[in-house]
């Protein structure tokens, strides 16, 4: 039987709460331990569903996976004992990652057709061409993609479209090891990006990370293992930031990285809120006098879309008129319908009510949300479609009066270590049930 959340709101949330490693970083860099035959030692892993399917997908292909202790994983590929990620059709995202690793040391990939939250299209056509581009063929499939490179990878000139993260670490992880150089120009520059090249450097490879969004990877011969410490989830975080927010408490998020989320902290003073930042991590204090704000998601630095979700529940209880564009991914808001079902007032628009026109332009998607507050929350039944929203719903749930019911939580085990028991730290009043 499913398990559901069962959350009683209108406490402010008080405490302290430790953060976990980014799995966004750590699901890349299992993947990346693929390059090597060496012994690879990854710490402060984050233990949910998305690492669970990362060894999965590791160990099928001939990854042999040992936890050193709860958050330390010791991995080594001797061999690549099989070139296709098969069982493990659309649990995930990130076997498509595991496309240039596969090439590289077998010289032929199968992945599914990728899963994962369903918050817009997400294609994956920057991931082949840039494969294509470095000598790659790859067919799709009803059942995924077939990629072959007989002749291994060779360096290209990559020029992303768009400044995607997936794309950027296909075309790393096809780089670092493909003969002569390969230019990424439009490259995304997240701090999880940041961290594999690292590592990566770390166990070998040539990269440098020019100041116009390109990275310039000379090939070499071959990798070797190495030691690498996963950063902190800013996405985690700031989730406990707008949980802070948006009850009007305190929490000390301990492991909260400054340098990683100047900009959401830019919008936590914006709205009225407050932080405080100190050696270990960083104070959020909420308030009973927010104000309405316009806000942006982009591309690192700007504000990052995984943030945007449990925020505009903390604008619900804005006073005034808050206004968000995202531009990051078209079909982002569709998680509001049940924010209203709550009592929240927001009203969505296919027009780019941001600062500059985005991407999304003209495509009919409703992108751009109005938020007007304050609104008095109440519980409800809502089911859970994405690890983001389902959070977004966790902050609704504490935000309002009564008891909120909340299904399809296996998407919150997927993104979120040991929620439940968090959040019951700060004073949350949840309990997990199985119906």
């Amino acid at each position: 039987m499913p398990d559901v959340f069962r959350i009683t709101g209108g406490v402010p949330l008080e405490g302290e709460i430790v953060i976990s490693g980014a799995k966004n970083a750590a699901s890349k860099m299992m993947i990346a331990s693929l390059l090597t035959d060496g012994e690879m030692i990854l710490s402060n892993v984050p233990r949910q569903q998305e690492t669970e399917i990362t060894q999965e997908i590791i160990t099928t292909v001939g990854a042999t996976v040992e936890w050193i202790d709860t958050h330390t994983l010791r991995t080594r590929t001797a061999a690549i004992t099989s070139n296709s990620v098969r069982e493990l059709s659309r649990k995930n995202r990130i076997s498509v990652l595991a496309i240039a690793p596969l090439l590289h040391r077998a010289g032929e990939a199968f992945v599914p057709l990728v899963g994962g939250d369903k918050i817009g299209p997400r294609p994956v056509n920057f991931h082949v061409a840039a494969l294509e581009k470095m000598g790659a063929t790859i067919e799709e499939t009803p059942e995924g993609y077939h990629a072959t490179a007989p002749k291994g990878l060779r360096g290209a000139l990559i020029e992303l479209p768009y400044p995607s993260v997936g794309a950027t670490e296909t075309a790393l992880l096809a780089g670092v090891l493909a003969k002569g150089r390969t230019m990424i120009r439009n490259a995304a520059g997240e701090p999880e990006i940041k961290e594999l090249i690292m590592m990566l450097q770390n166990m070998g490879a040539i990269i440098q990370i020019n100041a116009n969004r390109s990275i310039e990877i000379i090939g070499v011969e071959q990798l070797h293992g190495t030691r690498a410490t996963i950063m902190p989830d800013r996405i985690e975080a700031a989730s406990y930031g707008s949980m802070a927010v948006g009850t009007a408490g305190e929490i000390f998020v301990r492991g909260a990285e400054h340098t990683h989320m100047m900009t959401f902290l830019n919008a936590v003073r914006k709205i009225g809120g407050e932080y405080e930042v100190r050696p270990d991590g960083i104070v959020f204090r909420g308030s009973k006098n927010l104000r309405g704000i316009e806000l942006e998601t982009d591309t690192h630095p700007g504000f990052m879309t995984d943030w945007q979700q449990p925020f505009v529940v903390a604008l619900t209880q804005a006073k005034g008129t808050s206004v968000v564009h995202e531009t990051v991914y078209e079909e982002r808001f569709g998680y509001t319908d049940a924010l209203k079902q709550m009592g929240a007032d927001i009203a969505l628009f296919s027009n780019c009510l941001g600062e500059i026109d985005c991407r999304f332009k003209g495509q009919n998607y409703k992108h751009s949300a109005v938020i007007t507050g304050p609104s008095k929350l109440h519980a409800a039944t809502v089911e859970v479609p994405d690890i983001r929203a389902g959070l977004a719903f966790v902050v609704a749930a504490l935000v309002a009066e009564g008891t909120s019911t909340l299904t399809g939580i296996h998407h919150l085990d997927r993104g979120y270590e040991r929620l439940q028991e968090k959040l019951q730290g700060v004073g949350a009043r949840m309990e997990r049930v199985v119906v």
